[in-house]
């Protein structure tokens, strides 16, 4: 089966931000950090679910065992141990002891979907398959078939995002953890080719990163979003960006 590009009604391409987390948590994966939702094919730690994982966790399982949880344990000692729900947050909704035990943590990060700035164009590939499993009636090898794979010839995707310090802070997310994410971002589709997004097709342009100088923030979100005017051009890397720095507040940039 292949799947088909996500496009808004527009006709502008997505990612979701599902999809664009799972990238973060595997680039965080290979820098060694313990990952809590981890992808099928990537399982490190022999556990083949959520539940199967955090059950063998000793200061889940403790407290998943007594008629009067402490919630606060399981949220904190659940953030020190994995970078992935510090991060992005997790919903543990599981029964125990004859009491439903459901928390969750809040992630501190928040990341936008990314949208392509302009129309996107998909192209439908149609191949040839022929696995010869099998013999038919007559001795004969599986005959071939057709399937179709579909791609994005060329796109400009932008998205973005924040992390809270106040919930930073409740979670136990450090500058270090910041500055793995921040990496993670820059090296997002490093290991993840496929087919259809063949090694060096997909890459991350630019990566602004800006620090306030203080916990609330210099300015709101949506105007330091606002400082850079974003758009599309015909021509590779297919967008253009116009800076309009505030006062006091320089991203750090990462260019391609």
């Amino acid at each position: 089966m292949s799947w088909y590009p996500r496009v808004l009604y527009d006709g502008h391409g997505e990612i979701s931000d599902v999809c664009l987390k799972r990238k973060i948590r595997n680039r965080l994966q290979d820098m060694g950090e313990e990952i809590f939702v981890q992808e099928d094919s990537r399982i490190d730690d022999g556990y083949r679910s959520l539940k199967e994982r955090i059950l063998n966790f000793d200061d889940f399982k403790n407290e998943y065992r007594n008629k009067k949880p402490d919630f606060k344990k399981i949220y904190d000692s659940t953030c020190k141990k994995w970078i992935d729900i510090r991060t992005f947050g997790q919903v543990f909704p599981f029964k125990g002891a004859g009491n439903n035990l459901s928390t969750n943590v809040r992630g501190c990060m928040s990341l936008w979907g990314a949208t392509s700035l302009d129309v996107i164009d998909v192209q439908e590939i149609i191949s040839i398959k022929s696995t010869n499993l099998n013999e038919t009636e007559k001795g004969r090898k599986d005959s071939a078939s057709f399937f179709h794979r579909y791609m994005v010839h060329k796109a400009a995707y932008v998205t973005y995002g924040s992390i809270y310090c106040q919930l930073a802070e409740k979670n136990n997310f450090t500058e270090e953890d910041a500055e793995k994410i921040h990496q993670a971002l820059i090296t997002l589709f490093e290991g993840d080719a496929a087919a259809m997004r063949p090694a060096g097709t997909m890459n991350v342009q630019k990566v602004y990163w800006w620090k306030h100088n203080c916990k609330t923030g210099q300015y709101p979100q949506i105007k330091v979003f606002k400082t850079l005017d974003i758009q599309p051009q015909k021509e590779y890397p297919f967008f253009t960006v116009t800076e309009t720095p505030l006062p006091d507040l320089t991203p750090e940039v990462y260019t391609l």
